[in-house]
Parts: structure tokens; sequence; C-alpha cells
């Protein structure tokens, strides 16, 4: 949790888009940085899953920090476009690497002492992690900006990038199992036979689907500032109303690991639940709405961090963060989802979408991997 605490703390997160449009861009070209961002996610999710498990998992995250770190060095020393452009490269494949790499280490460093059913309560406490963070962050960014601008916000950005890293450093590594190691002699196409093994048992492939619509609807996290604003809520006071909802999300992360041991009905009711306070702080479209939204938000992300928790109790082979990485690149993709059901009707139809994905999600969380060892497999 420290660590995800730390990987978040990084003083440019709230200030890098005014960053680029106080250098001169304009919000067309800023749209389009954030287009290079995503398409280079996007490019390299699933091989920085495959380099995971060929090399180091624990190297791979210290590998990510510091590409982070480096993008935000070069944003730091040039700011200008084409550095803009260099560093989002750098910065997307950095979250490539961490992405399925880290949830593959967590799973299987708990794994190697009898503690991975505990992986929802941790993954949890360091999702809430991640979004408690956002405080101290924000009160830091603007009393480094009033001291020194963006130069020294920026470099604080890079020393905490290499902080992070260098925690990671200390986490522990399971070693590999032997049929891993035979497969490394054997296996001359690893990112072929890691996709195919996502893809051929029927069990883990509506797994990651499931994991990967509901990853997916994280994506109105984006729309929070704007409903805000639609609803009434004053400019100044916008960004208090989003860390609310934030927060809330916090909470709900945190008690992932007590909904781990819920029934499958009763995760697809918060779902559901979750859907209907959507619907109806979309139609009241009141400051007070807000409210909904943030409780809504809470029992979203509960039942995200089970999914990504059965996601681990169900793979049994050796390409743990392939596999994990091809449902973050369903992810990136339901996101754009998101994005396109927004685009036509806003939180409203963004409420029917939750709802169209809980079928998925129940077949999901239902499913057995069958080749898994049975303390791994997912409860029902």
């Amino acid at each position: 949790m420290g660590w995800a605490a730390l990987s978040e703390l990084v003083p440019l997160y709230p200030l890098y888009a005014l960053l680029f449009l106080d250098t001169g861009l304009s919000a067309a070209q800023v749209s389009l940085l954030f287009a290079v961002w995503s398409i280079t996610s996007f490019v390299t999710e699933v091989p920085a899953g495959v380099l995971a498990d060929r090399w180091s998992r624990r190297g791979v995250v210290v590998l990510g920090g510091i590409l982070q770190a480096a993008g935000f060095a070069v944003w730091t020393a040039a700011p200008a476009a084409w550095a803009f452009v260099v560093g989002f490269v750098l910065w997307g494949v950095a979250g490539a690497l961490v992405s399925g790499a880290a949830e593959a280490l967590v799973y299987d460093g708990l794994a190697a002492v009898g503690a991975g059913e505990s992986y929802a309560r941790v993954n949890g406490w360091m999702t809430a992690a991640e979004l408690l963070v956002q405080v101290p962050t924000a009160f830091a960014s603007a009393a480094l900006f009033a001291l020194g601008g963006y130069p020294l916000v920026g470099w604080v950005s890079v020393a905490v990038c290499l902080s992070a890293a260098a925690l990671a450093l200390r986490f522990p590594e399971a070693p590999r199992a032997a049929d891993e190691d035979d497969d490394e002699d054997g296996d001359e196409e690893p990112l072929r036979q890691g996709v195919v093994e996502a893809l051929r048992s029927p069990a883990l492939r509506v797994l990651v689907l499931a994991v990967a619509l509901v990853g997916g609807l994280d994506a109105i996290e984006e729309y929070f500032p704007v409903l805000a604003g639609d609803w009434g809520v004053p400019t100044a006071a916008v960004p208090f109303a989003v860390l609310v909802i934030s927060l809330a999300g916090a909470a709900g992360a945190a008690l992932g690991g007590r909904a781990d041991r819920l029934p499958g009905t009763a995760l697809l009711g918060m779902l559901v639940a979750a859907a209907g306070l959507l619907a109806v702080a979309a139609l009241w479209a009141r400051p007070a709405a807000l409210g909904a939204v943030a409780i809504a938000y809470a029992l979203y992300l509960a039942v995200l961090v089970v999914a990504e928790a059965r996601l681990q109790a169900g793979i049994a082979g050796r390409h743990r963060a392939t596999i994990t990485s091809v449902a973050g690149l369903g992810i990136e993709l339901a996101s754009l989802l998101v994005f396109a059901v927004w685009g036509l009707g806003g939180p409203l139809a963004v409420a029917l979408l939750v709802l169209a994905v809980v079928p998925v999600v129940r077949a999901g969380l239902r499913t057995r991997e069958p080749d898994a060892p049975a303390g791994d497999r997912p409860r029902e």
C-alpha cells in the first residue's frame, strides 16, 4: 500500500494539463497528446505483460517507475510540444509495464505464503490508497507551484517516481514454478501463447471479459468534474465535490475484501444499485445528486476489486501478468465504449450501460477455472 500511495503522490498530476496550455499548446494539441498516451498504452499493454512473465515482474514494475520519471524529466527540462510527446510515450509504456505486472506480483507473493485469498482485501486497500493520496497530492502540488512554479513541481515529481521505483525493489518476488522455467526454454512465441491461454479456457475467457467491462466503467471518473459543473456546483468548489466522490470510492475499494465474501447475487445487486443511483442522479441533476454518484462509485469500486481478485484466482498458468494485461487491454477498449455512450446520452446512458454489463459480470463471477488448484479458484 505504501508503494501504491507513493506512486500516485505525484505533484504533476493535477497540473500537467495546465502546463501544456501555459506552454502555448491549444486544446486540440492537448487532446492529441492524450491520444498519443492512450495509443502507446494500448500497443504496449500485452507485450509488457509478456516481458513481466518472461523476465521479472518486480523488475518490470521498477522499470515502469524509472520510465515515468524519465518522461517527467523530459517535460521539465524542455517544456515543448515534442518533449510532451516523448514524455507521454515513456509514460504510456511505464503504465503498461506496471498494470499487469503489479497485480501478478502481489497475488503471487501472497499465494507463496498461503495468503492468496487475502488478495481482494490487499488490492482493495491499494486502490483506496491511490484515491486517498489525491488529498495530499493536491496540497503538495499547490505549495510547490507557489514556491517554484512548474520546474519545481516537475523535478519533485521525478524524485517521487524514482522513490516509488526504489520502494518496488523491496517487493518479494515468488520463485517461478518448474513449468514456467521449462516453458522459457520451449516456448518460442510467448506473446501468442499467453493470449491463447487467456482465450482458450471458456471460464477464464469470461473472467477476462467481465474484468475488462467492469474496469472500463471506471472511465466515468473523468466526467465527475463535468457533472459537478453541469449540476450547479460553483467552479471554485468543483475540486472539493470531486474529492468527496473519490473518498467515497476509496471507502468502497477498502471494503472490497469484505465484499469478496458476499454471494454473487449480492455483488450483482451492488452493481445494479450503482446503476440505479447513477440514473437517479442524472435525472435529479442538482448539486446534492453528487451524493448519489459518490455512493454509486463506492459500490462500483467494491465490485471491481472483487472481479480483479476473481481473475487472479482463476489464473493457474504461467502467463499471469500476460493474461492480466489482456484484461487491461480490454479495459482500454471498454473505456472507449464509455466515452462513446456518454457522448450519445450522458450519465443516464452510462447507467444503462452498467446494467448491460451485469449479465457478463454474473457469468464471470460464477465461472471456475477447471485447471486451477482448488485454493486458487474463484468462489461463487
